[in-house]
C-alpha cells in the first residue's frame, strides 16, 4: 500500500502531514516514510531517525569518442530534451539536461557514445522508534531530481504501509514520486493562492488516474472556496487541521504533534481511518 502527501505548492503542511499520518500508522501497521522532497527533505527533522546505510546515487550520462563519431546527427535527432548537440565536425553534450534514457547510444551507428556515471545525490535508510525511514537528499548544482528519486523509490519495502512525502508543485519530480501510488492526499491551504495550486495539482492527479482526497490545513483561517471548489468538484474532504498555535510551537521545536497534542493525534488516527478505508474500496 502507497500513500503520497502532495501539494500544489510549498509551505502548506504537506510534510506536517506525512509525518505525523506516518507516526500514527506506525503504532499499528508495519510502516515506512519515504521522503522524496530530495531537493529540500526535511522529514528527518521531525523524526529523528537513526541512519543505518547511507550510499551515493550516480546517474548515467553519454560519452563521446571523438575519434570515431562521424557527427551524423541521429543522436542529436533523437534526443528530445536537447542534450546532445551535433555541430558540423562537433558532437557537445549537455549533461544538465541529460535524462538518461540510454537512447543515444542506441541509435548510434558508429558505436561512438558511451554512458559514464555522475554523482547526482545521497540516499539514507535508517528506522525512528520502529518506524521505517528512507530519504535523499540531491547534490548542489544537479538540474535533474527524477533520477535521484527513482533510485530512492527502489529503498520501498511492499510489504509496509509507505507514506511517500512528494515534492511539492506539479512538475516532474511530482510525477515521479507519485506515480505507482495507491492514493494520493493532497493538502492543500484556504486561501487565493492555495486554490489555484490545488487546481494545478488536482489536474496533474486527474491526468495520472490515481484516487486522491484533500486535507485542508490551517482550514480556519482564510476563506471558504477550497471547500466550495472540492464540493463543486466531487472531491473528498478527508480531514481539517486547525490554525493551532500549539502545532506551531512543537513544529518549530522539531516535535511532532500526534507525539505532545493527545487531541491533535486523535484528529490523526481519524484520519487515518479514513485514508485506509479510501485504499482498501
Amino acid at each position: 500500500m502507497r500513500i503520497a502527501v502532495a501539494s500544489g505548492k510549498g509551505g502548506t503542511g504537506k510534510t506536517t502531514v506525512s509525518t505525523n499520518l506516518a507516526r500514527v500508522l506506525s503504532r499499528i501497521h508495519p510502516v515506512q516514510y519515504v521522503d522524496c522532497d530530495v531537493e529540500e527533505p526535511n522529514g528527518h527533522l521531525f523524526l529523528n531517525p537513526q541512519i543505518s546505510e547511507t550510499f551515493e546515487i550516480q546517474s548515467l550520462a553519454p560519452c563521446i569518442d571523438e575519434s570515431i563519431c562521424t557527427h551524423c546527427g541521429k543522436c542529436s535527432t533523437f534526443c528530445i530534451y536537447n542534450a546532445i548537440a551535433a555541430l558540423g565536425k562537433t558532437t557537445l553534450v549537455f549533461p544538465g539536461l541529460c535524462h538518461s534514457c540510454g537512447g543515444c547510444t542506441l541509435v548510434c551507428p558508429s558505436h561512438a557514445i558511451s554512458e559514464v556515471g555522475k554523482d547526482i545525490g545521497v540516499v539514507r535508510i535508517g528506522t525512528s522508534r520502529g518506524l521505517k525511514f528512507a530519504d535523499g537528499t540531491l547534490n548542489v548544482g544537479q538540474a535533474q531530481s527524477p533520477p535521484l528519486i527513482r533510485e530512492l523509490k527502489k529503498q520501498i519495502l511492499d510489504d509496509h504501509i509507505v507514506i511517500i512525502d512528494a515534492p511539492p508543485g506539479t512538475s516532474c519530480p511530482v510525477v515521479t514520486s507519485i506515480r505507482d501510488t495507491d492514493l494520493v492526499v493532497m493538502v492543500a491551504e484556504p486561501t487565493p493562492f492555495g486554490l489555484n495550486d490545488l487546481e494545478l495539482a488536482v489536474d496533474m492527479v486527474r491526468e495520472l488516474g490515481i484516487p486522491f482526497g484533500v486535507i485542508i490545513n490551517r482550514c480556519d483561517m482564510g476563506d471558504m472556496r477550497v471547500e466550495t471548489y472540492c464540493t463543486e468538484q466531487s472531491i473528498p474532504i478527508w480531514g481539517r487541521i486547525p490554525n493551532d498555535i500549539r502545532i506551531a510551537k512543537h513544529y518549530s521545536s522539531g516535535v511532532m504533534a500526534v507525539d505532545a497534542l493527545p487531541d491533535i493525534a486523535a484528529s490523526f488516527i481519524v484520519l487515518a481511518d479514513r485514508i485506509l478505508a479510501e485504499v482498501d474500496a
